[in-house]
């Protein structure tokens, strides 16, 4: 006799368990991979921004432009002329190397803040906002100094669609309530660079115009600065 040749409910059973074991331990890996990508992404837009920047400096007699107020232009508008990748209607908006893929909300233009900090004195750890740009032969070292690192997202950090928005002016880092190890959320002196935006730390970009990981707990004031007097 033929007898009919389909599937038990246990053997269903079992292969729905094979699937959902084998999707458990995959989607965390595809996750790992995905996030892997933006991380690599991130630092090739950075190393892009630093090209940009070294070419504007040795346009600009070594200069290079530090945090944007009503009184100067901020640096992505400063780059936009020396990048590979030209922006339309000379809309920043448009560059593509601006945004860390990373960054959780979409609308958010500015993905990097900007070094802004200027000290008086060697033992000085507090320092004050500078807007105005610096040449860079007054870094002692470059290497080791950071100009742009990934932007923190939160409530307390301002969102900018257009260039012209409130809170370009908190796109910069001169205050130790900046750093990534803060924990202040305050609008002016919070956090402002990203606690964990690739693993736990973020992306930067150096004086000497490389790129690196940094962990979060890594980064303190002395790489802020541009004089190590």
């Amino acid at each position: 006799m033929n007898r009919n040749q389909a599937f038990t409910l246990i053997e269903l059973l079992v292969v729905i368990s094979i699937i959902a074991l084998l999707m458990a331990i995959l989607i965390p890996v595809l996750h790992k991979a995905r996030e892997q990508g933006k991380d690599a992404i991130c630092r090739s837009d950075l190393r892009q921004i630093g090209i940009g920047a070294n070419l504007y400096a040795e346009d600009h007699d070594l200069m290079i432009p530090r945090a944007a107020s009503g009184e100067s232009t901020a640096w992505y508008m400063t780059f936009m002329p020396f990048l590979a990748q030209r922006p339309i209607d000379n809309d920043y908006r448009t560059v593509k190397i601006y945004r860390c893929p990373s960054y959780p909300d979409k609308e958010q233009t500015i993905c990097y803040v900007v070094n802004g900090w200027d000290f008086k004195y060697r033992n000085d750890y507090t320092g004050v906002e500078i807007t105005k740009g610096t040449r860079l032969t007054k870094c002692a070292r470059p290497m080791e100094t950071l100009y742009l690192v990934d932007n923190e997202n939160g409530p307390w950090r301002p969102i900018i669609r257009h260039a012209n928005d409130d809170g370009i002016d908190r796109c910069d880092v001169w205050h130790p309530g900046h750093l990534p190890t803060s924990d202040t959320q305050d609008t002016t002196y919070g956090r402002r660079v990203a606690r964990a935006r690739h693993k736990n730390g973020c992306n930067t970009l150096y004086l000497d115009w490389h790129v690196e990981w940094m962990a979060a707990d890594a980064i303190t004031a002395d790489q802020w600065r541009f004089q190590k007097k």
